[in-house]
């Protein structure tokens, strides 16, 4: 097991994602300091360890240097930071406990689903859906941190983006089972 960079950027993203928690959390705590800074910390965290997300990626693929641990760690680094996130303002009532929930129950479903799917070697890649998703709920999140104008239509739309991406998955399962049933 190597550490290389892309993998190194996705591990940078899971110490990220409790410390970005955290700044949300402690928004109010700190005596001296305007909430205004602490959202800029936060949203701050937030922007880096998101540019990780994308780099991690891009040079896997562009370097060859895809691997099993990558494979593992990249996903899981991706639902730490959104989740804490997603979390962290709800807990800080800047985002609704409904979106919030239908973005988790989606998350834990969909990362279960494509746990079965692996396992009986059916490989969904990301669709089209799911990478406006998430590049919909970096900007929700961001919206909501820094408390700007259309944090809720943004919540809200990737609450609509993300269960439809779910639907891609399911979808895509069940195709690759019909196929599975012709061939038969």
């Amino acid at each position: 097991m190597s550490l290389n960079l892309p993998n190194a950027l996705a591990f940078l993203r899971v110490f990220l994602a409790p410390l970005m928690f955290w700044l949300l959390l402690s928004v109010n705590s700190f005596s001296g300091v305007h909430v205004s800074w602490m959202n800029y910390f936060a949203a701050l965290v937030f922007v880096i360890a998101s540019v990780t997300d994308f780099f991690d990626g891009f040079i896997a693929r562009a370097w060859d240097q895809k691997t099993k641990l990558g494979a593992v760690i990249d996903p899981l680094a991706d639902k730490m930071l959104t989740l804490g996130a997603f979390l962290g303002l709800m807990m800080i009532d800047r985002a609704s406990p409904w979106a919030v929930y239908l973005i988790l129950v989606r998350e834990f479903f969909i990362t279960g689903f494509r746990v079965v799917m692996a396992g009986e070697g059916v490989e969904v890649a990301a669709s089209m859906a799911g990478k406006v998703k998430t590049v919909c709920q970096m900007v929700a999140i961001g919206f909501l941190t820094m408390q700007w104008p259309f944090g809720e239509f943004l919540l809200w739309l990737s609450v609509a983006l993300t269960l439809y991406s779910g639907f891609e998955y399911v979808n895509a399962y069940v195709n690759h089972v019909k196929n599975q049933a012709k061939k038969a």
